[in-house]
């Protein structure tokens, strides 16, 4: 996180509709069976320095068959500074979130594919909301014929959410982008992401840090 914000620093833009999320996820194998996720999401409105978004979120895991399938209880987080309509002024919102997940993953040759099932509880202030979200991966290694160490390769996915009640359709987030696998600790993306609202629609660059040990 700390080579991202050195990265970002002397890119500063103020006052533009190009946000940027810089974003770390960490894996931890506790055994054979049981893992734990940890990641930390800072995301901005500009470029960098006016923050949009706090994401800290973890959970516990477990191995239904070694890495292919995997089910996870979890907690999240979650301090957004939303601007007051036609003013500069913003107010936090406060969230906290349990949720449930299970991930399945496959390749096929040279195509890797994930897929996760996701159902949250959220607890927003005094609201409480219910939401399901699903999200397709392909990870194509490009320089090597599989994802060894030292690694380039293309990164693209796909994540609809819905809601239970009132507005079904919440958003949904096709992104794409590049990535690099240094070793079997760490690998590194670079992406494009465009997020669709049921009034509009917001581009985002992401930076991210992927760690297993």
């Amino acid at each position: 996180m700390f080579f991202f914000f050195l990265f970002s620093s002397p890119c500063l833009a103020q006052d533009s509709n190009f946000g940027n999320w810089m974003i770390y996820f960490g894996n931890k194998k506790i055994n054979d069976k049981f893992n734990w996720h940890h990641e930390v999401q800072y995301r901005n409105y500009d470029f960098v320095g006016d923050l949009e978004q706090l994401l800290l979120r973890t959970g516990l895991g477990y191995n239904l068959s070694e890495d292919n399938n995997n089910i996870l209880l979890g907690y999240g987080y979650i301090l957004s500074e939303n601007y007051l309509d036609d003013s500069d002024e913003k107010v936090s919102v406060n969230e906290h979130r349990i949720y449930q997940q299970f991930i399945t993953r496959q390749n096929f040759n040279r195509v890797y594919i994930q897929h996760r099932y996701r159902f949250e509880q959220r607890f927003v202030e005094s609201d409480f909301k219910l939401r399901f979200r699903y999200f397709l991966a392909f990870n194509v290694p490009l320089n090597n014929p599989t994802m060894e160490d030292k690694t380039f390769y293309g990164s693209a996915y796909n994540e609809i959410f819905l809601n239970t009640k009132d507005n079904v359709f919440d958003r949904n987030r096709l992104y794409l982008g590049m990535g690099y696998r240094l070793n079997k600790t760490f690998r590194f993306e670079l992406g494009y992401m465009n997020q669709f609202f049921s009034n509009g629609d917001r581009d985002q660059l992401n930076m991210i840090m992927f760690a297993s040990f």
